[in-house]
This record gives structure tokens, C-alpha cells and sequence, in this order.
């Protein structure tokens, strides 16, 4: 592939992260802000993927969002998810018996993504909203992920890692992390309470593939104050033994 191609890619690739949950639709010289580009070349792009269906454009904002072709590659990727394919049943039973918020989520870089979820019935419940972003640090599902990685990919995260908080709850020393995700190797499970959204506590269990690797981590989560100690305690044995049955469809074994 020659350099110009790639180049092309990579500010291709730069354009669409541009567009955030919270920021569903930009401006040409917005983009070109966030990217680090030309407004004439972002222009010309976007114009470009707007004829091949990747982008949509207002016609009275002249704000470009995504397009119905990412939604078709998005639903390739469902369809060719086997994580998500085999955690469904498990994540509806799940709802079913504790009446809350199940999520599932996988890592990509150094942050972890919800791939799925079902909200609580409930009235008042966590919200866990699909291809949201969220550090590892903060949250039971990301030290989930710290806490079972392999130790070289660990550090590799923390050498870079700047412990922002996100509530006044959030750990912000690493010392204490560290001693947080040792309690959690040896429990198999992490809880976190007011972490990333200071009203919301969770539960997380990893999900390991056939190779002894955690793949994904499946939540459980709600209001802090229906997360009691004991119910907490009802819920991590009742998570630990559905995402077990989830690694085994995986293919994975313990020694």
C-alpha cells in the first residue's frame, strides 16, 4: 500500500472518531479542529463519504452525523460477535433474576466499550448506553479488565495512565489501585460504588476465551442505595457462575 493511501486512511479514520456520544454531529470546520486538518481537505472528504453513505448531511445546519453504512457494518460486527452471541441468553436470565442493569463489555485500547445491554425495569435504574467509551480505572468492569489482563499489558497502561477522577469517589493513586485489583484476582470479582457516575454502583466478572484471556466483562449495576452489602454479596456469586457458564461456550478451561 503506498504512503499516500495510508495517509488517506488514516485521516479518514481521524474524521469519524471525530463524532462522539456526545457530539453525534459536527461541522466541517469543527472536524477540522479536532483533526488536525484542513478545512478544505476535511470538506472534500466528508463530501466524499457522504456520496458513499457513510456520512448524512443536514440540509439546513449543513452538520454532518453518521451515515446508514456504518449502522450495516455495525450490525456485521453483532452478527460476527461470539462474545455477544453467547452472553445474550445468559445477560436476559440475569435481568430476569436481579431486576437491574446488565452490560457487557470488551476492550479496545486502553478504554473498555459496552457491546451490549439490558436496562433495568425499574423506575429508577442505571443507563449503560452502548458504544460508550469509559477508562479502566474507574468503574467495576474496567479493573475487571486491569485485574486479569496479563501484568506486562498492565503496566504497559500504567506507565501512561493519568488517574483523572470522575467522581469524588473515583481512585486517583495508583498505590491504591494496585491494592484494589490484588483484592480483586483473589475474589474473582470487582464492585465499585459512585466510581464513574456518583449515584451507581456495580458488580463485574470477566468473561475468558479458549485461550485463558479475558475477553470481555459482564456487569450488573444500579442506584447505590438498593446495592447493599448483602445484596452486593447475592449478586457477585449469582454473576461469577453465569459468566463462568459464558467462558465455558467460550472454550475456556481452568487448570
Amino acid at each position: 500500500m503506498t504512503e499516500n493511501k495510508v495517509q488517506t486512511i488514516d485521516r479518514t479514520v481521524a474524521i469519524l472518531d471525530s463524532f462522539t456520544l456526545d457530539a453525534p454531529a459536527l461541522g466541517v470546520r469543527e472536524v477540522a479542529r479536532r483533526t488536525n486538518l484542513s478545512s478544505s481537505t476535511v470538506g472534500r472528504m466528508m463530501a466524499y463519504m457522504k456520496e458513499k453513505g457513510i456520512l448524512n448531511q443536514d440540509p439546513d445546519t449543513q452538520t454532518y452525523m453518521m451515515g446508514s453504512k456504518v449502522l450495516a457494518w455495525a450490525g456485521i460486527y453483532t452478527l460476527t460477535s461470539d462474545i455477544r452471541t453467547v452472553a445474550l441468553p445468559v445477560m436476559v436470565h440475569l435481568q430476569e433474576q436481579t431486576r437491574e442493569t446488565i452490560s457487557l463489555y470488551v476492550l479496545e485500547g486502553n478504554e473498555r466499550v459496552c457491546v451490549e445491554r439490558f436496562e433495568s425495569p425499574e423506575t429508577v435504574r442505571i443507563v449503560a448506553r452502548v458504544g460508550r467509551r469509559i477508562p479502566l480505572y474507574a468503574g467495576s468492569a474496567g479493573k475487571v479488565f486491569l485485574a486479569f489482563m496479563p501484568e506486562h499489558r498492565r503496566e504497559m497502561i500504567f506507565k501512561d495512565l493519568e488517574l483523572i477522577p470522575m467522581t469524588e469517589q473515583t481512585i486517583t493513586d495508583l498505590d491504591a489501585l494496585r491494592k484494589n485489583l490484588l483484592r480483586i484476582r483473589e475474589k474473582g470479582f470487582a464492585v465499585s460504588r459512585g466510581e464513574w457516575i456518583i449515584d451507581a454502583a456495580g458488580v463485574a466478572a470477566p468473561i475468558f476465551n479458549q485461550h485463558g484471556e479475558i475477553t470481555a466483562a459482564i456487569t450488573i449495576s444500579g442506584p447505590i442505595q438498593r446495592f447493599t452489602q448483602a445484596k452486593i454479596s447475592e449478586i457477585a456469586s449469582l454473576l461469577l457462575k453465569e459468566s463462568k457458564q459464558i467462558s465455558f461456550e467460550l472454550g475456556y478451561y481452568p487448570r
